[in-house]
């Protein structure tokens, strides 16, 4: 053979061995557990933007605190979200009880646990990265959505790993999941190793959860166009800038507690852009027990105002830690005509014009007025978004 023919072969060999290289890698699956099971649903090549989403000029407020938002920790927090391997009997997910077609809230009145139901009505989870609350829970006993996040896995009710009353503990659960082979490869992808931590868990899932934000509603579109919400928006309807108004402007009162003109003063508590609960609100006179006796003077943070219906006017679920409102009719009655119950020492104070429980003397007008700006809050890509819903179907 030829030096000529000899280089030739050569170069041929090593073009063939490259290309052999190439296929090989290329066909190399590095997550063959997560494509098997979320195949169509998750590309760890192709992530959901989770992190980078656009948001309102007019939206500062963000508690993400130490834990940003991260595509690949977000994904691992949408798996480990819808997951019923999360509960001690594969039968319960967060979302379960927080269901993207309700905004993340739940219609029943009280949610199905592994060990019965629960004892407060589940709590949408619309723009919690943008609450004035940085507290979770209605009696706002977690200090972080970090710490929130594992304490529904932990109660022996919901999804029954507390160590108590039989159950396994919080370690039963890591071990269970790290035999699981895509939380293997998942935390591994997320984290840079397969160890599974209930710090990991709870990082995870409350960047999940922080991710889920809805800023595309009627009230948006309005208030992008103003400089501030106490103009009139030019896409409102006059009713819905009627009811704007009332929400925005506060009430005057007699000595006895009775309005006699001016707004209703929702803002006072649910202020606007974000729409969520004052830090240094007190309970609102709702201190019944779901599904028990006594009273509860605990609860005083609330959900965003934001999707508190769905497009079409109906309710995401019952109102209220009881439930026991079902319509913003119900609602807006409650707080045209507060009792102050004798036990209940720790009422909010602007209930209580002059030391009486507030007198609204709402007319029909009104509270259709108010409902109709109410309405407006409401969004639509959160329903239906891919990257919020469930991987496993």
């Amino acid at each position: 053979m030829t030096k000529t023919n000899l280089v030739g072969a050569f170069l041929i060999a090593i073009s063939l061995l490259s290309c052999s290289n190439h296929d090989n890698n290329s066909t190399t699956d590095l997550y063959p557990n997560v494509t098997a099971t979320f195949s169509g649903k998750i590309d760890l090549n192709n992530l959901s933007n989770y992190a980078n989403q656009s948001k309102p000029a007019y939206i500062t407020k963000d508690n993400t605190a130490g834990n940003p938002i991260t595509d690949k920790g977000a994904t691992l927090g949408r798996v480990l979200f819808y997951d019923k391997n999360l509960s001690s009997n594969n039968t319960i997910s967060c979302a379960s009880c927080h269901i993207q077609a309700n905004a993340f809230g739940d219609t029943e009145i009280a949610s199905t646990g592994v060990n019965g139901t629960t004892t407060r009505h589940a709590m949408r989870l619309i723009n919690s990265r943008f609450a004035n609350e940085t507290k979770f829970f209605w009696d706002e006993r977690a200090a972080t959505l970090e710490t929130q996040a594992s304490e529904p896995i932990k109660n022996h009710i919901e999804m029954g790993f507390s160590g108590t009353n039989g159950d396994g503990s919080i370690s039963t659960l890591i071990a269970k999941l790290q035999g699981i082979g895509y939380y293997k490869e998942l935390f591994k992808y997320v984290y840079g190793s397969e160890e599974i931590t209930e710090n990991k868990l709870q990082l995870a899932l409350a960047q999940f959860v922080r991710s889920i934000q809805s800023f595309d509603s009627k009230y948006d579109a309005g208030r992008a166009a103003v400089q501030n919400d106490n103009q009139a928006f030019s896409n409102f309807t006059a009713q819905e800038n009627q009811g704007k108004n009332l929400f925005l402007a506060p009430p005057v009162f007699d000595a006895n507690g009775i309005r006699t003109s001016g707004g209703l003063g929702c803002a006072g508590c649910h202020a606007p852009p974000e729409f969520d609960i004052d830090p240094n609100t007190k309970n609102n006179g709702v201190i019944g027990i779901l599904n028990g006796t006594g009273i509860d003077i605990s609860n005083t943070k609330a959900p965003s105002l934001r999707d508190l219906v769905k497009s079409d006017g109906t309710p995401n679920g019952p109102m209220m830690h009881t439930g026991n409102f079902t319509t913003l009719q119900n609602v807006i009655g409650h707080y045209g005509n507060i009792n102050i119950a004798p036990r209940n020492t720790n009422l909010d104070p602007r209930l209580t014009p002059n030391g009486f429980g507030q007198q609204l003397n709402l007319t029909a007008t009104e509270v259709n007025a108010l409902i109709a700006f109410i309405k407006t809050l409401t969004g639509t890509n959160v329903y239906t978004d891919p990257k919020w819903s469930s991987p496993f179907k």
